[in-house]
């Protein structure tokens, strides 16, 4: 049965060539701005551990592993469950799915050199240690730089009429059973101060009332907890979820 089209998330109700859309797939957006803002600060939080203190780079060795984990679900999910189906169904955009095929090769180059030097570096906490670090994420920064905004440009738009909503769900779900266990309140928050509004919309979207509550009495004093242990103690007010 062919998806039913939904109705507009912005000006446009119509997709590439004029095709309607069957599905709205802001989420790849939404989820790609946690990792953009998570990888971002990545190398000032490593920078800012003291030479030798295990403690402080255990924890942020931990957060960034979390990151890894769930840029490698995320990428996995679309190289077996997005590129296939773009290339069946519109064939015209399969130079940019080989495009992002050879993005998500580099990538995990990147991604694979920090998973190899986090655990040398959590275990000392010396700034020697922490050098292939920074150098793995320095790639990842800028292969992201020019991944991310390539996929939401030449692959959503097509994502958007191409797939039924039940499919585009299936992203979300993928996602949500790939974070660390234990990590469910610190991914929430990232993804929350990672959005625009603080994530004001984004819970309202996505989260039910009963989840809502949990977050405002539960879980934005976890999240806050782990951002003072990540920084240090020093945590900008600005970057803090609603």
């Amino acid at each position: 049965m062919p998806a039913t089209a939904l109705p507009s998330s912005g000006d446009a109700s119509k997709g590439p060539a004029g095709s309607t859309k069957t599905c709205d797939a802001r989420g790849m957006a939404e989820i790609h701005r946690l990792f953009r803002a998570g990888f971002a600060e990545a190398p000032t939080l490593v920078t800012g551990v003291a030479e030798g203190d295990k403690a402080h780079a255990d924890v942020v060795g931990d957060h960034l592993a979390m990151l890894s984990v769930e840029l490698h679900a995320h990428h996995e999910g679309e190289d077996t469950h997005l590129w296939g189906t773009l290339e069946q169904r519109a064939p015209s955009c399969a130079v940019h799915v080989e495009r992002m095929k050879q993005h998500h090769a580099e990538l995990l180059v990147h991604l694979n050199e920090m998973d190899a030097a986090l655990p040398a570096w959590r275990a000392s906490g010396r700034q020697g240690d922490a050098v292939a670090v920074r150098s793995s994420l320095d790639g990842i920064n800028a292969a992201l730089a020019i991944h991310l905004p390539d996929e939401e440009a030449n692959i959503v738009p097509v994502m958007e009429t191409t797939l039924t909503p039940k499919e585009v769900d299936w992203f979300a779900d993928h996602g949500r059973k790939a974070t660390p266990k234990g990590k469910s309140w610190e991914t929430l928050g990232a993804i929350l101060a990672a959005q625009p509004d603080g994530g004001t919309e984004w819970q309202r979207e996505n989260l039910p009332a009963p989840a809502r509550l949990l977050w405002r009495t539960v879980g934005k004093r976890r999240y806050a907890k782990n951002r003072k242990e990540l920084t240090g103690g020093v945590v900008g007010e600005d970057s803090s979820p609603r």
